[in-house]
């Protein structure tokens, strides 16, 4: 009952869900820290969700409600309510009932002066085969982008300490990934397994093509390992090259000529398409640089229900 905690709760089109979400966090959180808060981030909505956000802040005096002016993404309004937060523990959930507020006391269990982030671990991954694949996939690149291996079960479930944002005070890319943020302010990660419910309500906002954006921002925004991996493959090839030399010239010496333009048609495809992979790395970082330097910010606040919150 020591523990203080503030709930982050990125919301998008999800109004049938947040009133049973908020009640059933108000009956949990009581007993398991001295004081808590709820703060609903509305990610550009296009249904009544912040209307309902706005009765909610009325209804239950902890709770508070940011609207954004557009839809900036999931981590970008974790980043929000975590900058907003006022209490030594945060924890971040998803607004779909998915992370049941009854098994919060299982990741505040797991904090201890050695850990700063706990993940809750789902006991049976809930989404499809091809979702649960890629997601494993992108999870261990975030791992290795980390140089953290316990970062391969990362969710968005998840209680952190809050003086952790510290480490990312003056982030201003509109390119977020939270659980990078938090590996520059500690390596001190764990996790425990919780229940996870099937989704009630809607479909989720992941797709192939989102998870895979996903995964080429952790790669090329947060890493030099793509640009390793091209002057390797480069350094490869040049050897390739070297002994394709070699060999040409001696069949030269043996046979007198050289014979074989499948051969040679074949040899130039391959060098050509490397090239064009490594020009292709080099593009996207070239992309995340030109991101960066335009300044677009992290998120905009639209207003809040709160006369004075800091925006």
């Amino acid at each position: 009952m020591a523990l203080t905690c503030s709930i982050v709760v990125p919301v998008y089109n999800s109004e049938g869900t947040l009133e049973e979400l908020v009640a059933r966090l108000g009956k949990v959180m009581p007993q398991l820290c001295k004081d808590f808060e709820v703060i609903l981030i509305n990610d550009g909505s296009r249904d009544r969700s912040w209307q309902v956000i706005c009765e909610l802040a009325k209804q239950y005096p902890w709770t508070r409600g940011i609207n954004m002016m557009r839809n900036y993404g999931q981590h970008n309004a974790l980043l929000c309510g975590l900058r907003v937060a006022k209490y030594e523990i945060t924890v971040t959930m998803d607004d779909d009932l998915q992370h049941p507020p009854e098994e919060i006391g299982v990741l505040l269990s797991k904090f201890s002066d050695d850990i700063d982030v706990v993940y809750g671990l789902p006991k049976k991954l809930p989404h499809s085969l091809w979702r649960n694949l890629f997601s494993l996939l992108t999870k261990r690149l975030l791992a290795f982008v980390m140089g953290i291996p316990t970062v391969q079960y990362a969710g968005s479930f998840r209680a952190l300490r809050t003086e952790l944002r510290n480490a990312f005070a003056t982030f201003q890319s509109p390119n977020v990934i939270l659980d990078v943020l938090l590996s520059w302010g500690t390596t001190r990660f764990a996790t425990v397994q919780v229940d996870e419910d099937p989704r009630k309500v809607g479909n989720s906002n992941y797709n192939f093509v989102k998870l895979f954006s996903h995964a080429m921002l952790i790669l090329t925004g947060f890493s030099t390992a793509p640009l390793r991996l091209a002057s390797m493959i480069g350094f490869a090839f040049t050897i390739l090259g070297i002994i394709i030399f070699a060999y040409v010239i001696i069949l030269f010496f043996i046979a007198g000529s050289i014979p074989g333009f499948p051969f040679l048609a074949s040899i130039i495809a391959l060098f050509s398409g490397t090239q064009l992979f490594a020009l292709g790395i080099f593009g996207e970082y070239l992309a995340t640089v030109f991101d960066r330097s335009m300044e677009r910010p992290v998120y905009m606040i639209r207003e809040t229900t709160s006369k004075d919150e800091t925006q």
